[in-house]
C-alpha cells in the first residue's frame, strides 16, 4: 500500500523536473547560440536614466539595484495606501448596502455595481487622462484650508518638519505597547469578572498623551513647510517646498481603491449577513445595547467570514498596481521591467527578479492577514 502511495508522488516529482530541466536547457542553448551573457552583474552599473517620483534619493548616476528599490518602494506605496482606502471604503459601503435606509442602500448597490463592472484600466485613464486633467494649473489653483494645492501637476501639501523625531516615534512604540497590555488586561478581567473596561478610551487618551508628552518634556517640535508658488518662466509656475503628490499617484491611487472596495464592500455584507439573526436577538434579550451586540457578537464572527476573500482583494490590488505603467506611474514594472530591460536586455534576469518580487510581497501579504484572522478566530474552550 506504502508503495502504491509513494510511485506516483516520484512519477510527478519526475514529471516536473524534466520539464523544468528541459526548458532550462532549451534557454540555455538558445542564449549560447545568440551569445546572451546570463548573470546578475548589470545591477552595480550605472543607470543612466531618471525617475520622475522617487521615495528615496536616486539619479542617472545610480545603479540598476537603486533603480530597482526605486520602483519597489513606489509599488509598496501605492499598494498601501490603496489598501488602506479601499478597506475604509468598502466597510462603509458594505454596511450601507445593509441599511434599513432605502436611498443609502439602492446608492451603495449602485456604486458597487458601476465601479466593479467598468475595467480597472478604463477606470485609471478616466481619473488621470480626463478628471485630472481639468485640474487648474499651478498659477490659477486655489489654495484648500490654505496650505494645499490641488493642481494638474499634482497634489501639494505642506511638509513636516520635525526636531527629535526619535522621542517622537519611542512614544507612539510606548503608546502601542501600553494598548496591546491593557487589551490583554482587560480581557481576562471579563473572561474572569465579567466586567468590561474602557479600552477604547483608554487607548485613545494614551495615543494623545504620550506623544503629547514628548513634545512637553521631550524636547520635541514640529513645524510645516508650506508650498510656495514660483514662477520660472513668463507662463510657467511651479510650487516648491512642501510635499507633492504626482497625478499619476492620485489616479491610481484613485482607481485602485475605488474599484477594490466593491469587492470589500460585497465581503462585509455577506460577512454580517452570515451571523444568524438568533443570535443578535439572543444577545439584546440578555441586555446588550446595539453597540455591544455589533461589537462583542456580529463582528468576532463576521471577520471570520470577511477577512479570508478580503485577503484575496489584497493580493489582487497589489498586483493590479502593475497597471501603473500605463500612465508612467514609476513602479516596479514600468522603472525596471521597462527601461531596466530595454536598456540592459536583461530579460531573463529582470523578469525573473520581477516576478519574484510580486511573489514575495503577495505571500508576505497573505500570511500577514492569515496570521490576523487566526488571531480574531473564536477559541472553543
Amino acid at each position: 500500500m506504502k508503495l502504491q502511495k509513494i510511485i506516483p508522488q516520484l512519477i510527478t516529482v519526475l514529471v516536473v523536473v524534466l520539464v523544468f530541466g528541459f526548458f532550462t536547457y532549451n534557454a540555455q542553448i538558445n542564449m549560447e547560440n545568440r551569445g546572451i551573457d546570463f548573470g546578475y552583474g548589470f545591477l552595480s552599473q550605472e543607470s543612466s536614466f531618471d525617475v520622475q517620483f522617487s521615495l528615496i534619493e536616486y539619479d542617472g548616476s545610480h545603479s540598476y539595484f537603486r533603480a530597482y528599490l526605486v520602483g519597489l518602494l513606489n509599488t509598496i506605496l501605492v499598494s498601501i495606501i490603496g489598501i488602506i482606502f479601499a478597506t475604509i471604503l468598502g466597510v462603509i459601503v458594505g454596511v450601507a448596502r445593509l441599511s434599513p435606509n432605502y436611498l443609502i442602500n439602492q446608492f451603495a448597490a449602485f456604486y458597487v455595481e458601476f465601479f466593479r463592472n467598468i475595467p480597472l484600466l478604463l477606470q485609471i485613464f478616466f481619473w488621470y487622462f480626463a478628471a485630472l486633467r481639468a485640474l487648474p494649473l499651478p498659477q490659477d489653483a486655489d489654495a484648500m484650508l490654505g496650505v494645499f494645492f490641488l493642481t494638474i501637476k499634482g497634489l501639494y501639501v505642506p511638509a513636516f518638519i520635525w526636531e527629535n523625531l526619535n522621542v517622537f516615534l519611542y512614544s507612539i512604540i510606548a503608546a502601542i505597547i501600553a494598548i496591546v497590555v491593557i487589551r490583554i488586561h482587560a480581557r481576562k478581567v471579563q473572561e474572569t469578572q465579567g466586567k468590561q473596561l474602557p479600552v477604547f478610551w483608554i487607548s485613545v487618551g494614551l495615543i494623545f498623551i504620550l506623544p503629547l508628552l514628548s513634545f512637553l518634556i521631550g524636547g520635541v517640535s514640529l513645524s510645516f513647510e508650506i508650498p510656495q508658488l514660483k514662477q520660472l518662466a513668463t507662463t510657467s509656475f511651479i510650487y516648491e517646498g512642501g510635499l507633492s503628490l504626482p497625478p499619476e499617484l492620485i489616479a491610481l491611487t484613485l482607481s485602485l481603491a475605488l474599484y477594490t472596495a466593491t469587492f470589500i464592500a460585497e465581503c462585509v455584507r455577506a460577512g454580517i449577513q452570515g451571523v444568524g439573526k438568533g443570535q443578535k436577538e439572543a444577545a439584546a434579550s440578555i441586555g446588550l445595547n446595539p453597540n455591544q451586540v455589533l461589537k462583542l457578537v456580529v463582528m468576532p464572527q463576521a471577520l471570520r467570514i470577511i477577512i479570508p476573500p478580503t485577503t484575496n482583494q489584497y493580493l489582487n490590488l497589489t498586483k493590479n498596481s502593475s497597471l501603473a505603467a500605463a500612465i508612467a506611474y514609476p513602479d516596479l514594472v514600468l522603472v525596471f521591467a521597462g527601461t531596466a530591460l530595454m536598456q540592459t536586455g536583461k530579460a531573463i534576469e529582470i523578469v525573473s527578479i520581477t516576478m519574484l518580487t510580486y511573489l514575495s510581497l503577495s505571500i508576505s501579504i497573505s500570511i500577514l492577514m492569515n496570521w490576523y484572522n487566526k488571531k480574531i478566530a473564536i477559541k472553543e474552550k
